[in-house]
């Protein structure tokens, strides 16, 4: 299974760009999952729901199943939260799973962004971060794509991970999807070399050659 987070600032779209990428994907005839670390005082169940008598009581796990679907809610009775690792082992085989949170995670991510929430960007103090998605200028060493170019990001996500080819959108290329603040007035913008190949060429020294010098 491939693995990619999403990560940045409260309010800085990470659960909207998830929500667009799990439907993207899908869309391309993947299968998808995903992971999303909650606060410790998250849960889905409430008293007096027959789940959660069952719960108090003390049963270890409970599963709880309809014709629709099926959840199993496993209590930790104070043992060690369970690493993002052996939360995978519970999953099904499937193509992609897409993290939102586990920021300290070693898996590569991309920043959600958004120039209102007023935080600086993550990217510059976490190398696991691949690349942004941003709403406004940023000035970065690593691409910087439309936070609203659904498309374009999950085929930067594609080609990171070395999905299938066959799993790119023919509709949007990467290079279609870098932010009109970021490269694209620099190397390798010119000429009639594949979107696919020149995104290479951006991207490759890590850093965007424009004609104001380097970002």
């Amino acid at each position: 299974m491939k693995i990619f987070g999403v990560t940045g600032w409260k309010n800085s779209g990470k659960t909207g760009l998830m929500e667009r990428l799990i439907t993207e994907f899908t869309a391309r005839g993947l299968s998808v999952s995903s992971i999303k670390h909650a606060h410790h005082s998250f849960d889905i169940d409430h008293p007096g729901r027959d789940s959660y008598r069952h719960r108090d009581a003390g049963a270890r796990q409970v599963l709880l199943a309809s014709r629709n679907r099926w959840a199993l809610m496993h209590e930790l009775r104070n043992e060690d939260e369970p690493s993002l690792g052996d939360l995978l082992k519970q999953l099904l085989p499937v193509d992609l799973v897409l993290i939102e949170g586990y920021k300290r995670d070693r898996h590569p991510k991309i920043e959600a962004h958004r120039k209102e929430t007023g935080q600086p960007l993550i990217a510059p103090e976490d190398e696991t971060i691949v690349a942004v998605a941003s709403d406004t200028s940023v000035t970065i060493d690593r691409p910087v794509l439309d936070l609203n170019d659904t498309a374009s990001i999950a085929n930067f996500i594609a080609q990171h991970l070395k999905l299938d080819p066959s799993d790119l959108s023919p509709h949007a290329s990467v290079s279609d999807g870098l932010h009109p603040y970021g490269c694209r007035d620099g190397q390798g913008s010119k000429g009639n070399d594949p979107d696919w190949i020149r995104f290479f060429v951006w991207i490759s020294p890590r850093v965007c050659r424009t004609s104001d010098g380097i970002k």
